[in-house]
């Protein structure tokens, strides 16, 4: 598995903690509100917001805030603010490229934000294009009971790559194809752990010293930790083990 993706699994088990503050529920609604924005409120008609939805299910979020959501992104709800889509770009520790995605209703707040934890963290922000051209945009699919039958209905359904690896089965699509293939493995009796839009590095910085691993991943913690931050991803090869050592 590529060192991004060992980063998300290393943030998929800080979940629980983080649903406990509450912050991944804020995270998850301006998700859906975009998704609703940008496609409608139906979930059956939008998949955006099916996808968007079905994942903060997993998080436990109560229905109450997701179809709060969906009307501010709607227009329902006319007190709610206005949230933008912003990427921002910077390097870490090592010159790693990082990417930054932000929901925010206050662009000068965000990028403040942001440009200070690269500052106190050993990085900088880049300019616009500085490294988004080190990342490709693709559906993540990871299931958790791989087999040939599973790995072949993937590939029918249109998935374009498979790594198969520590028992878990990761999978990936065209951004367009994430939700058919989502569906055709479900059918399938698959069991679906994550099921993304990732943004994943095409070439990566092999990370081998601990301290520097542990810079880097301080670094991404406290971009993670921003409420605005939806998203970061890095391009950092770390392995697994020295991840899960510098994650404590």
């Amino acid at each position: 598995m590529s060192g991004h993706s060992k980063w998300h699994s290393i943030k998929h088990k800080k979940g629980a903690a983080d649903a406990a503050r509450g912050k991944i529920f804020t995270r998850h609604a301006k998700l859906i509100t975009i998704a609703a924005r940008d496609g409608g409120g139906d979930p059956e008609m939008n998949p955006a917001l099916r996808l968007a939805i079905e994942n903060a299910k997993k998080q436990n979020m109560p229905n109450a805030n997701i179809e709060r959501a969906i009307k501010k992104g709607t227009g329902e709800d006319k007190n709610a603010a206005q949230f933008f889509e912003i990427l921002y770009e910077g390097y870490g520790p090592a010159g790693v490229a990082i990417l930054v995605e932000c929901l925010t209703d206050n662009k000068n707040r965000t990028v403040s934000s942001v440009r200070s934890t690269f500052t106190k963290n050993g990085g900088n922000l880049g300019e616009s294009g500085s490294v988004a051209f080190l990342f490709e945009t693709k559906g993540v699919i990871e299931i958790t009971n791989p087999s040939d039958d599973l790995e072949m209905a993937a590939i029918d359904a249109g998935a374009e790559n498979l790594e198969n690896a520590d028992g878990i089965l990761e999978i990936f699509t065209a951004p367009k194809d994430l939700f058919a293939v989502k569906s055709a493995l479900e059918k399938a009796g698959a069991e679906i752990s994550v099921a993304e839009i990732r943004r994943n590095p095409t070439t990566e910085v092999k990370i081998t010293d601990e301290k520097t691993a542990a810079q880097i991943f301080k670094l991404l913690s406290a971009l993670e930790e921003n409420d605005d931050v939806s998203n970061v991803f890095s391009n950092a090869d770390i392995s697994a083990e020295l991840l899960e050592k510098v994650a404590g």
